[in-house]
């Protein structure tokens, strides 16, 4: 297929020629070939992986817009429940206001109630006395009247009995009067406390309606707070119970109500009173706890999650970390103490914040500090920037959340907070 050839080169002078064995041709056609398939292999691969890049920068852009989405929803969602919360404690407070004028109502409505059982008392002692005052003057008649049928006394002594006998006839009348007047007083004070007790019953069946409300609130307020705690591992009692040390001050408002008068040892509305301000006081207790336990995310503004927590490249990752501008503000999680701020190996920038609960935050590669060690701060307040600093391929920030010295997955306690807040 490749016979010898003969390449003749002439000039004005001499005649060359070359000759072009097999292999000769062969090893220039192998050449030429491979040049032409490595070309178009280069250039097909160079196509590839700028295709390849154009999908990537859209699909990071696609994500981008779906990551903002989702924020932009959760900051919706999270504003919803905030005017709900608020609505819900106007609501609240609207409802101890019925219930102080529900306790003033009823109040006044066992001492009328008392004075009106005061006042029967009275009326029938005064029904008996009469009574037994007009049974003895109609005795004291009956005799005097015997009397002067047996012997008419003539002279001063009819004059006299005469006079005794209209006397008692007045008194009997009078007591009469009397008596048909008490009886009145005794009927209209029997009605009167009847429509009392009405009034009494529809107080007590309104308290007993708001009651249910209220408890049933306090038990859709205080149930998620239970499982959010539950949800970051902790035991709700023993969270309570270490608060309550820390602020264990009594008196306020929140102290035992008494809506009975009579001096009973028991009183059920107060017993449900008291169960409601409980339960008030466990939500407070919550609300402390809650703003000194990590429950909220170290960046506001849009970011995306770029890794999580659990083994990453053969090692453990003890963090999530959050990816966005360079610059992006970092926020305190919670109420505490600064503990360490400054360059730390693998970390960069480091922030370490201890709180309460045996609970620490660590913010990592930012790019700048903006507390001191010993400062104390709040849950929310501005603690750095995001950056680049330390080992790190890229903006972001590493979010460390350990208990008693153990590093914790950081989205347990970001997620219960999300669920409530």
């Amino acid at each position: 297929m490749l016979p010898e050839r003969r390449l003749f080169l002439r000039t004005d002078t001499e005649t060359r020629f070359i000759r072009l064995k097999p292999s000769s041709q062969l090893l220039a056609i192998s050449g030429s070939a491979f040049v032409v398939g490595w070309s178009i292999f280069a250039t097909a691969v160079l196509l590839m992986d700028s295709i390849g890049s154009g999908n990537f920068r859209a699909q990071a852009v696609r994500d981008q817009r779906v990551y903002e989405e989702r924020l932009n929803a959760m900051s919706s969602e999270r504003d919803a429940s905030a005017e709900e919360a608020v609505a819900a404690q106007d609501r609240f407070d609207d409802a101890l206001a019925q219930i102080s004028l529900m306790q003033s109502e009823l109040l006044q409505s066992e001492e009328r109630r008392k004075e009106l059982e005061t006042g029967i008392e009275v009326i029938q002692a005064t029904l008996r006395r009469t009574s037994r005052e007009r049974n003895q003057a109609r005795i004291q008649s009956q005799e005097l009247m015997a009397n002067a049928e047996n012997g008419t006394p003539s002279g001063p002594a009819s004059t006299e009995m005469t006079g005794t006998v209209d006397l008692l006839s007045s008194a009997l009348a009078s007591t009469a009067a009397e008596r048909d007047m008490i009886a009145e007083d005794a009927e209209f004070a029997i009605e009167r406390a009847a429509e009392v007790e009405l009034e009494l019953e529809l107080l007590h069946e309104k308290n007993d309606q708001i009651f249910r409300q209220l408890e049933e609130a306090m038990l859709v307020s205080v149930e998620p707070l239970d499982e959010m705690f539950k949800a970051a591992g902790m035991d709700p009692d023993n969270l309570i119970n270490q608060v309550r040390r820390g602020y264990s001050g009594q008196g306020g408002p929140l102290t035992p109500v008494q809506f009975s008068t009579s001096g009973s040892s028991y009183d059920a509305d107060a017993a449900r009173a008291n169960g409601i301000l409980s339960k008030m006081d466990r939500i407070n207790l919550y609300r402390i706890a809650a703003e000194r336990a990590p429950f909220d995310t170290p960046v506001k503004s849009a970011f995306r999650f770029t890794s999580g927590f659990g083994p990453r490249w053969g090692r453990m990752h003890n963090g999530t970390d959050f990816a966005g501008p360079h610059g992006t503000p970092i926020y305190s999680t919670a109420d505490g103490v600064v503990i360490s701020a400054g360059w730390a190996s693998g970390y960069g920038r480091l922030v370490k914040i201890q709180h309460e609960f045996g609970i620490e935050t660590r913010y990592a590669h930012l790019s700048r500090i903006r507390v001191q060690p010993g400062q104390r701060v709040s849950r929310g307040e501005r603690i750095g920037d995001m950056g680049n600093s330390g080992r790190s391929t890229g903006t972001h920030l590493h979010y460390e959340v350990r208990v008693g010295g153990r590093p914790v997955n950081p989205m347990i306690y970001i997620k219960a907070g999300r669920d409530v807040f």
